[in-house]
């Protein structure tokens, strides 16, 4: 590997990250409405403040979250910002700062949306695989039929049928949230399994819409792999049909399914949203829906940055590596 080329995939790195924060910048800004003005037009009709002064109050908090200034200002400043990881004061929730609101809600969606999406790649993986292989058992293609046709249900529809059928019918599960109201939250076993406990169905309802994407992309590998010469050279050899589809088929399809794993794991954030809403999940998600329901621009940059800057650095990390675990393919000098 060639550090010119290191170079240069690093400085398209910084180009996607720059040109997404930019466009992060300027979106809310675009919207006809003024989140100060529209945060305390919430607070009013809540009984929360009266309309009395509203324009030097609409000043005062202007001037004090700096949307005062000229645009190229704020931009500058957002930039400078960006680069400490430093998102400014919630608007919404003065004086806690966005950056950490998110953080406290991050481990959340990380321990969700992570481990439901690799348990769904390797439910589908194995499943496609073998659906394709032809000396599977044929009985197989009536057990992988549900999960084929789940993959066509959005997992926020069937996350709400099994809070239905699980949480409100069966009472086998609660009906949101991350854990028992009036738990103490902490480093106790104890509370670790009421957080698995709740978080089994919004799990569920990933894995079960997932399995069959996972399943058919593997599936497509696994034919075109079968065609293959050193697939044909090992059934010449006499090999077995278990060392065939393990060390030759199963090995070489696995490639483009890992990339698209990486990619999946890069939107682990921003995937999160409907699922996290539709079972109250103290997530990122749910932060983000809060913070566009508020008017919260700060928190709505941190939310939207960081799926910017993780899906940046899993494309950067796959340029970098994916050759190495494919000889066939060469970096361009």
């Amino acid at each position: 590997m060639s550090l010119n080329y290191v170079f240069r995939r690093f400085g398209v790195f910084l180009l996607i990250v720059w040109a997404g924060a930019t466009i992060n910048f300027l979106m809310p800004r675009m919207a006809p409405v003024n989140p100060i003005r529209e945060r305390l037009l919430q607070a009013v009709s809540f009984g929360g403040a009266g309309k009395t002064d509203m324009e030097a109050v609409v000043a005062t908090y202007e001037a004090r979250f700096g949307l005062d200034q000229p645009l190229w200002k704020q931009y500058l400043r957002y930039l400078g910002d960006v680069a400490r990881l430093d998102f400014g004061v919630s608007i919404a929730n003065f004086p806690s700062r966005a950056s950490d609101i998110i953080m406290r809600a991050l481990p959340w969606t990380l321990g969700l949306l992570t481990t439901a999406t690799l348990i769904a790649f390797a439910l589908g993986t194995v499943l496609g695989a073998l659906l394709a292989w032809p000396r599977s058992p044929g009985a197989l293609h009536y057990f992988a039929a549900p999960f084929l046709a789940l993959s066509a249900i959005p997992y926020y529809l069937l996350g709400l049928v099994l809070v239905f059928l699980l949480g409100f019918t069966l009472r086998a599960f609660p009906l949101g949230g991350g854990f028992t109201l009036g738990t103490l939250p902490g480093p106790t076993l104890a509370f670790a399994i009421d957080v698995i406990y709740h978080s089994i169905v919004p799990a569920l309802s990933i894995v079960l819409s997932s399995v069959g994407f996972w399943a058919l992309s593997m599936r497509g590998m696994m034919v075109t792999v079968q065609g293959e010469d050193y697939v044909n050279y090992a059934e010449a050899r006499g090999l077995k049909s278990r060392d065939i589809f393990f060390r030759y088929a199963l090995r070489n399809a696995l490639l483009p399914q890992t990339t698209a794993l990486a990619l999946a794991m890069g939107y682990v954030v921003s995937g999160a949203v409907l699922v996290e809403v539709v079972f109250a999940y103290p997530g990122v998600g749910t932060v983000l829906y809060r913070a566009v329901q508020t008017f919260d621009y700060f928190v709505i940059y941190g939310v939207v940055l960081m799926v910017i800057l993780a899906i940046a650095v899993v494309t950067l990390i796959l340029d970098l590596v994916y050759p190495l675990l494919d000889p066939r393919i060469a970096y361009r000098r």
